[in-house]
């Protein structure tokens, strides 16, 4: 007996989407992007006084918003975040795993608070996420997409950031595994893997950190230049993985900063 086929998503055109970590910097980007497309669009973050600005962005460039608080981290918080989602707009079939932190120091100065952090955020919340958002997408046979925004320290790991690195090369673990049990079921992963962006991610490190980081990344040969991106290009990347056409899937995109023109 062959395998049913996995149902076309209803209405194509408009889709239901999550943006995890959607309070600030590449989140709003995301979700902004997402709406612009006239699609239903849920944003989650922890911050919830600021999910409102991002509904508003969304639904300014033509999308419906839905804000509602989320921790990743916490199981419990994902059921009602996906719950509360299910009932305003429906069935999410595309999930943007985007919440992450990073708190940068040498290994020996960590704490087991700060390292369980970025496990429990980068790690362990998109794992709660893809698993609670999969119910009713396997249960109605229903097609759908899986992000993972990444980072390029998964590819060249960076000295004060080992936490942070192992947490990418397993959040990209998760997304590669989760294509092969995707196989035959008309849902998608992929990676958006991130250089230098411009957003919120290191707002709390201050100039001196931040400078002696770069510093020895420089030393490593892992920050050639200082040009970043706006996060508007973190969300058309986004948007190219999630509306390729239905029997293509596309694995891992990176997007780096161009550098800046030799004067």
């Amino acid at each position: 007996m062959s395998t049913p086929s996995p149902s076309p998503t209803p209405s194509r055109a408009v889709r239901t989407a999550v943006v995890t970590g959607a309070s600030s910097g590449l989140g709003v980007a995301i979700a902004e992007a997402l709406g612009a497309l006239g699609w239903r669009v849920a944003v989650g973050a922890r911050r919830r006084d600021r999910l409102d600005e991002t509904a508003r962005r969304v639904e300014a460039v033509g999308g419906q918003a839905f804000a509602h608080e989320l921790d990743v981290a916490r199981p419990d918080s994902v059921d009602r975040f996906f719950s509360a989602v299910e009932s305003e707009l429906g069935v999410a079939d595309v999930v943007v795993n985007n919440a992450g932190l990073s708190h940068p120091g040498l290994l020996k100065d960590a704490t087991p608070e700060a390292i369980g952090d970025e496990i429990a955020v980068n790690l362990a919340g998109p794992a709660y996420i893809c698993q609670r958002a999969l119910v009713p997408l396997y249960a109605e046979r229903r097609r759908g997409d899986f992000v993972f925004i990444s980072s390029d320290a998964q590819r060249s790991p960076r000295p004060y950031q080992s936490i942070y690195t192992a947490t990418k090369a397993g959040l990209e673990g998760l997304a590669a595994a989760l294509a092969l049990e995707f196989e035959g079921t008309g849902l998608r992963s992929t990676v958006i893997r991130v250089g230098p962006a411009m957003s919120e991610y290191a707002a709390t490190w201050g100039e001196a950190l931040i400078t002696r980081l770069v510093t020895r990344w420089q030393h490593f040969g892992l920050q050639r230049h200082l040009a970043m991106m706006p996060g508007e290009a973190i969300g058309r990347a986004v948007v190219t993985a999630v509306t390729t056409p239905e029997g293509v899937r596309v694995d891992t995109i990176e997007v780096q900063p161009e550098a800046p023109l030799d004067e």
